[in-house]
């Protein structure tokens, strides 16, 4: 799941993990079926699906894996969480998960200048900084820069995303001493870790903007905090998602507005929903979250509602693998489940919001084989769908 499931000891998580991968390894179907491109170089198979030919709005599903997708004995091929909103030629990110950048190519969202480049994305929205959904944002910068292919130089790349958490997360199991990571800023947010990343790739950065005139990185990319309500971020051990009133107003241009939420992922905080609507519909994503009254709202009548989803029976046999007592167990169990929003909770919560489509993406594990997730439609009278790799939704109507 998300990297991984909370703030679970980093030992632990790691025995978790093992053990998730051989008993999803051993349940996994049948290999993903689909048509191979052509090259020289063998690519995985893709199971995807274009829904949205001729439409001006449409949602592309880039990587739908939650947390590493590192499994051991498995023929699955999920890239890390990352999806894109697109209207017209306009891209939006949401996310920037493992192989974000390849699955961009794939999907056809590069520019259709000879450079290939991604002077067509004009933001991206980071629901949370865990590393399952971030771990391709280093890529986009390092690799997007050289040859102008970031932004343009009248329109910079705007990313959003979480600001500082401002209280380091209680320990988990209780009582462990854990120094802190930089214990000058332990919780850095977007604009802190987006300067972060450049000081560390200073040495390449200046080569390639002094030697090779690649264009200046902080006239090609502008990180944002998102501002909290008042209030809202004043206890996050113990509130990560308070309720709020209204939407969080988070970007406008001439294609788009989106706003946002808080969600329950705890004890990560700040953890955002994001709701993009255009003139054709909208679309939401739940981001990482437990079953929370703050996501309805937002996602109220929304066109497609993107949402997270765990097995239960998953977190069960990890953690049947694991040295635990009886009470030790029923803790970690607790402390996982509730950072996610399971099988049986997905649909009930997409019927409260009155979504017309409930798609699933973030999977947990992101190698269980696609029939496991069927029943996350109980209790949801919409069109229900699985998500995939590069599957492309449709928003309003089709022109003619």
């Amino acid at each position: 799941m998300c990297e991984p499931f909370g703030a679970v000891d980093w030992m632990s998580r790691r025995g978790l993990f093992k053990g998730a991968a051989v008993a999803a390894g051993a349940t996994a179907g049948a290999a993903v079926t689909g048509a191979a491109p052509a090259a020289a170089v063998a690519r995985p198979v893709i199971r995807g699906g274009n829904d949205a030919e001729g439409y001006r709005t449409r949602l592309v599903l880039l990587g739908t894996a939650g947390g590493p997708t590192w499994w051991t004995g498995s023929d699955r091929h999920r890239a890390g969480i990352s999806s894109a909103v697109v209207v017209g030629d306009a891209v939006y990110l949401v996310d920037c998960g493992e192989g974000m950048g390849r699955r961009y190519e794939q999907a056809g969202l590069f520019s259709q200048s000879p450079a290939s480049d991604f002077t067509e994305l004009r933001a991206v929205f980071l629901t949370h900084l865990h590393s399952d959904h971030i771990a391709g944002y280093p890529p986009l910068m390092l690799y997007g820069l050289p040859g102008g292919g970031l932004g343009t130089p009248d329109r910079p790349v705007q990313v959003f995303g979480p600001g500082r958490r401002g209280a380091l997360p209680g320990v988990f199991p209780p009582g462990r001493p854990v120094p802190p990571v930089s214990p000058g800023n332990p919780w850095p947010g977007t604009v802190d870790m987006t300067d972060l990343i450049l000081q560390a790739f200073a040495t390449d950065l200046n080569d390639r903007i002094r030697d090779t005139a690649a264009p200046d990185i902080y006239a090609r990319l502008v990180a944002h905090d998102i501002a909290l309500p008042p209030g809202a971020g004043a206890d996050p051990n113990t509130i990560s998602a308070p309720r709020l009133d209204r939407p969080i107003e988070v970007y406008e241009d001439d294609l788009v507005k989106v706003t946002a939420t808080l969600v329950d992922h705890r004890p990560v905080f700040p953890a955002f929903a994001f709701r993009f609507d255009t003139d054709d519909g909208s679309i939401t994503f739940s981001g990482d979250t437990t079953v929370c009254d703050n996501l309805p709202a937002l996602a109220e009548g929304s066109d497609i509602l993107v949402h997270e989803v765990v097995d239960p029976q998953w977190v069960d046999a990890s953690l049947d693998r694991m040295p635990l007592t009886p009470d030790e167990r029923a803790a970690y169990r607790q402390h996982l489940i509730g950072a996610h929003t399971t099988i049986e909770q997905v649909g009930p919560v997409a019927e409260s919001a009155g979504a017309k489509m409930l798609l699933l993406s973030h999977y947990g594990p992101g190698d269980h084989p696609p029939e496991r997730w069927h029943g996350a439609q109980q209790g949801y009278s919409g069109n229900f769908r699985l998500g995939e790799d590069l599957m492309q939704i449709g928003v309003g109507t089709r022109p003619r």
